[in-house]
Protein backbone atom coordinates (compact mmCIF):
# COMPACT_ATOMS: atom_id res chain seq x y z
CA UNK A 1 0.00 0.00 0.00
CA UNK A 2 2.95 2.32 0.59
CA UNK A 3 4.36 1.30 -2.52
CA UNK A 4 1.72 2.27 -4.42
CA UNK A 5 1.34 5.58 -2.60
CA UNK A 6 4.67 6.56 -2.94
CA UNK A 7 4.32 5.84 -7.10
CA UNK A 8 1.30 7.84 -6.91
CA UNK A 9 3.20 10.68 -4.94
CA UNK A 10 6.18 10.81 -7.63
CA UNK A 11 3.91 10.81 -10.69
CA UNK A 12 2.12 13.87 -9.06
CA UNK A 13 5.51 15.38 -8.78
CA UNK A 14 6.79 14.97 -12.41
CA UNK A 15 5.88 17.92 -14.94
CA UNK A 16 3.12 16.55 -17.54
CA UNK A 17 4.63 16.04 -20.91
CA UNK A 18 4.58 19.39 -22.73
CA UNK A 19 2.20 19.10 -26.05
CA UNK A 20 3.29 19.46 -29.25
CA UNK A 21 2.10 22.67 -31.82
CA UNK A 22 2.55 22.83 -35.07
CA UNK A 23 0.64 25.33 -37.67
CA UNK A 24 -0.09 24.96 -41.34
CA UNK A 25 2.13 26.09 -44.06
CA UNK A 26 2.70 28.89 -46.00
CA UNK A 27 -0.53 27.79 -47.92
CA UNK A 28 -3.96 26.29 -46.89
CA UNK A 29 -4.47 23.04 -46.23
CA UNK A 30 -7.35 20.89 -46.55
CA UNK A 31 -8.36 18.36 -43.09
CA UNK A 32 -9.90 15.34 -43.30
CA UNK A 33 -11.64 12.54 -41.00
CA UNK A 34 -9.06 10.43 -41.45
CA UNK A 35 -5.08 9.82 -42.93
CA UNK A 36 -6.32 9.25 -46.93
CA UNK A 37 -7.23 11.99 -49.78
CA UNK A 38 -10.14 9.49 -50.22
CA UNK A 39 -11.26 10.42 -46.90
CA UNK A 40 -14.15 13.14 -46.48
CA UNK A 41 -12.88 16.83 -46.18
CA UNK A 42 -14.05 18.47 -42.57
CA UNK A 43 -12.62 21.85 -43.45
CA UNK A 44 -9.80 24.03 -44.51
CA UNK A 45 -7.68 25.93 -42.57
CA UNK A 46 -5.60 28.94 -43.52
CA UNK A 47 -2.30 29.79 -43.22
CA UNK A 48 -0.20 29.46 -40.20
CA UNK A 49 -3.49 28.50 -38.34
CA UNK A 50 -2.09 26.04 -35.22
CA UNK A 51 -2.78 22.64 -34.18
CA UNK A 52 -2.05 20.18 -31.60
CA UNK A 53 0.09 17.45 -32.51
CA UNK A 54 -2.02 13.85 -31.42
CA UNK A 55 -0.38 11.41 -33.90
CA UNK A 56 2.27 11.33 -36.34
CA UNK A 57 2.34 8.89 -39.36
CA UNK A 58 4.94 8.55 -42.40
CA UNK A 59 3.08 11.28 -44.45
CA UNK A 60 -0.55 12.18 -42.43
CA UNK A 61 -0.87 13.68 -38.94
CA UNK A 62 -3.57 13.66 -36.38
CA UNK A 63 -4.30 17.15 -34.93
CA UNK A 64 -6.34 18.71 -32.86
CA UNK A 65 -7.81 22.42 -32.91
CA UNK A 66 -8.58 25.10 -30.55
CA UNK A 67 -12.30 24.12 -30.09
CA UNK A 68 -11.53 20.28 -29.62
CA UNK A 69 -12.02 19.06 -33.20
CA UNK A 70 -9.78 16.45 -34.49
CA UNK A 71 -8.78 15.33 -37.89
CA UNK A 72 -5.66 14.98 -40.07
CA UNK A 73 -4.12 16.79 -42.31
CA UNK A 74 -0.97 15.72 -45.15
CA UNK A 75 2.43 16.39 -43.16
CA UNK A 76 3.75 18.44 -46.10
CA UNK A 77 0.88 20.92 -45.38
CA UNK A 78 2.51 21.91 -41.79
CA UNK A 79 5.17 24.61 -42.43
CA UNK A 80 8.36 25.74 -39.95
CA UNK A 81 7.20 28.48 -38.59
CA UNK A 82 5.20 27.87 -35.22
CA UNK A 83 2.22 30.24 -34.67
CA UNK A 84 -0.60 30.59 -31.46
CA UNK A 85 -4.01 32.21 -31.22
CA UNK A 86 -5.19 34.59 -28.53
CA UNK A 87 -7.36 32.77 -26.62
CA UNK A 88 -8.57 35.96 -24.44
CA UNK A 89 -10.82 38.60 -25.36
CA UNK A 90 -7.90 41.07 -25.60
CA UNK A 91 -3.92 40.36 -24.86
CA UNK A 92 -1.53 42.84 -24.11
CA UNK A 93 1.89 42.40 -25.86
CA UNK A 94 4.57 44.20 -24.07
CA UNK A 95 8.10 45.61 -25.02
CA UNK A 96 9.64 42.73 -21.96
CA UNK A 97 8.37 40.07 -20.80
CA UNK A 98 6.84 41.58 -17.84
CA UNK A 99 3.49 42.86 -16.93
CA UNK A 100 4.91 46.65 -16.00
CA UNK A 101 7.00 46.42 -19.48
CA UNK A 102 5.43 49.09 -22.06
CA UNK A 103 2.66 48.01 -24.23
CA UNK A 104 3.78 47.46 -27.74
CA UNK A 105 -0.14 46.41 -28.95
CA UNK A 106 -2.77 44.21 -28.28
CA UNK A 107 -4.39 41.52 -30.15
CA UNK A 108 -7.79 40.32 -30.24
CA UNK A 109 -9.06 36.94 -29.90
CA UNK A 110 -7.96 34.17 -32.63
CA UNK A 111 -5.70 36.64 -33.76
CA UNK A 112 -2.79 34.75 -34.78
CA UNK A 113 0.92 35.44 -33.36
CA UNK A 114 4.32 34.11 -34.90
CA UNK A 115 6.21 32.58 -32.46
CA UNK A 116 9.49 33.75 -32.26
CA UNK A 117 11.48 32.29 -29.10
CA UNK A 118 10.48 29.13 -26.99
CA UNK A 119 8.30 30.42 -23.66
CA UNK A 120 10.27 31.33 -20.36
CA UNK A 121 8.60 32.10 -17.26
CA UNK A 122 5.16 32.37 -18.19
CA UNK A 123 6.17 34.75 -21.25
CA UNK A 124 6.40 34.26 -25.34
CA UNK A 125 7.95 36.20 -28.31
CA UNK A 126 5.90 37.06 -31.09
CA UNK A 127 5.25 38.77 -34.08
CA UNK A 128 1.90 40.10 -35.14
CA UNK A 129 1.89 39.74 -39.64
CA UNK A 130 2.20 43.82 -39.74
CA UNK A 131 6.00 43.06 -37.92
CA UNK A 132 5.47 44.24 -34.46
CA UNK A 133 7.30 42.02 -31.73
CA UNK A 134 6.84 41.75 -28.20
CA UNK A 135 6.18 39.49 -25.50
CA UNK A 136 2.58 37.92 -24.75
CA UNK A 137 1.75 35.57 -21.61
CA UNK A 138 1.38 32.06 -22.30
CA UNK A 139 -1.66 31.75 -20.32
CA UNK A 140 -3.35 34.30 -23.14
CA UNK A 141 -2.14 31.60 -25.64
CA UNK A 142 -3.37 28.44 -27.49
CA UNK A 143 -0.58 26.63 -29.13
CA UNK A 144 2.35 27.55 -27.39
Amino acid sequence: MRAAAALLALAAALPAAAAEFRSIGERAAILYDAPSLKADRVFVASRGHPFEVLVKLDQWTKVRDSGGEVAWVENRALGERRHAMVSVPLADVRAAPDARAALVFEAYKQVLLEVLAPPADGWVKVRHRDGQEGYARVAHLWGV
